[in-house]
């Protein structure tokens, strides 16, 4: 009697699962999107103020450094469980920035910086849930 064959959505879900190196792969570029973020918002006057808007650079730096040993040293598994675990965080950060940033200023820059953090830890939860 032959295997029962996988159904047709588990075989797409499985065709698009990733391997630890490729996620990384997909990720970095993501991170450098953070580090953007992360180094407009440090420099950004309005905010200097703010130990609320201060925290996100804090975090960004935190996330992406809590990366570089593993990618250092080639273990992409330990590099996605440290980026799993400083997920909440990411998401907290880009919550309070898409939230708050009109108080500081509605110009531009931080209109675009909003977007990008939104948009790259989306982009980021998206490889992870496709990482096993």
């Amino acid at each position: 009697m032959p295997p029962p064959s996988l159904s047709q959505p588990e075989n797409k879900r499985m065709a698009e699962m990733l391997q630890p190196v490729e996620a990384v792969g997909e990720i970095e570029p993501l991170l450098s999107h953070l580090w953007m973020v992360r180094t407009f918002l440090k420099h950004a006057e309005e905010i200097q103020d703010s130990l609320e808007m201060l925290e996100i650079p804090r975090t960004l730096f935190d996330v992406i450094r809590a990366t570089e040993p593993a990618l250092q040293a080639g273990d992409h598994a330990r590099y996605i469980h440290k980026l799993r675990g400083k997920m909440n965080r990411l998401r907290e950060a880009r919550d309070y920035l898409v939230a708050q940033y009109s108080v500081y200023s509605d110009h531009t820059n931080y209109q675009m910086a909003a977007r990008s953090l939104d948009a790259a830890t989306k982009a980021i939860e998206a490889v992870l849930a496709r990482c096993p």
